[in-house]
């Protein structure tokens, strides 16, 4: 049984792009309907933020490749989604248009962007420490926990200075490594609440039909019906991504192939983790 999983937002985006009818169509309507130019990487009108290009970087690239995968023959029986990748992943299963996808995650960016500008927020990505002894540190460090990949593999989000400190305290207790990187707004945690009422507003601006494939959600492992997408758009903005457990409860399910649509393997070398530590 396939599984089609989305990332997230990438780190970094890829200097090297398509050159096929599919990619430039994504490229068209990406500069519509948020004003990015993805072949040059640029804005073409208001200037916005890094963070926020490369969330709408990340849709497209996973917008395109589901056409290419549809274009190849495979169908998923069944999808996941990390993350910002949910948007993508509802327009692959039939809830929103390609169109809708790129729109919601611009302008839930820069949302974000604006409510939070001037704020001096980081991730930290932290590998090789339990999730016990990382939600220790977090909570001493008032930083929370946004994504827990694996076991070991694990993104905090949260104030710079309180970030900096908490991953020398990750790393003096064992860590193999633990890095920080920038960010216009703390996602999957509380913090966003604050933002809650214009984000709301956003996502319930568009109609969501009931997704055509069953989409499993990154928080409890349900598969959502079109009257939930909304509430949950706004819920995984301030919780925490939980793959691990998205990943067994994929299996469960009957999921044999996983199949990664979007920038990069992260999901893949995730998966490849959590199996190597039954």
């Amino acid at each position: 049984m396939n599984c089609f999983m989305f990332p997230g937002q990438p780190l970094i985006h890829d200097a090297t792009l398509p050159g096929d009818a599919d990619f430039d169509e994504i490229v068209a309507l990406t500069r519509t309907h948020t004003g990015m130019d993805l072949s040059a990487f640029t804005w073409a009108g208001e200037a916005h933020s890094e963070q926020v290009a490369l969330q709408v970087y990340g849709v497209a690239v996973s917008l395109y490749r589901h056409r290419c995968l549809r274009a190849e023959g495979m169908k998923p029986a069944v999808a996941a989604e990390h993350s910002m990748g949910v948007y993508a992943a509802l327009a692959a299963c039939g809830s929103i248009n390609e169109a809708e996808a790129l729109e919601i995650a611009f302008r839930v960016g820069v949302s974000m962007e604006r409510r939070f500008h001037g704020r001096d927020y980081a991730l930290g990505c932290v590998v090789g420490l339990t999730a016990e002894k990382l939600a220790v540190l977090a909570a001493e460090g008032m930083v929370f926990l946004a994504n827990h990949n694996t076991s070991h593999h694990f993104l905090l989000a949260g104030g710079r200075h309180e970030m900096e400190a908490t991953i020398g305290q990750a790393l003096a207790s064992g860590a193999f490594s633990a890095k920080i990187f920038p960010c216009d707004a703390p996602l999957h945690t509380p913090l966003l609440a604050e933002a809650e009422g214009e984000l709301a507003a956003i996502f319930r601006d568009y109609r969501y039909h009931e997704p055509a494939i069953p989409l499993m959600n990154h928080i409890d492992q349900e598969f959502l019906t079109a009257a939930e997408i909304p509430a949950f758009l706004m819920r995984e903005l301030t919780e925490t991504v939980h793959w691990e457990r998205t990943y067994r409860a994929l299996q469960r399910f009957g999921a044999t192939r996983f199949v990664e649509v979007g920038a990069g393997d992260s999901l893949k070398k995730y998966n490849r983790w959590i199996e190597s530590r039954p």
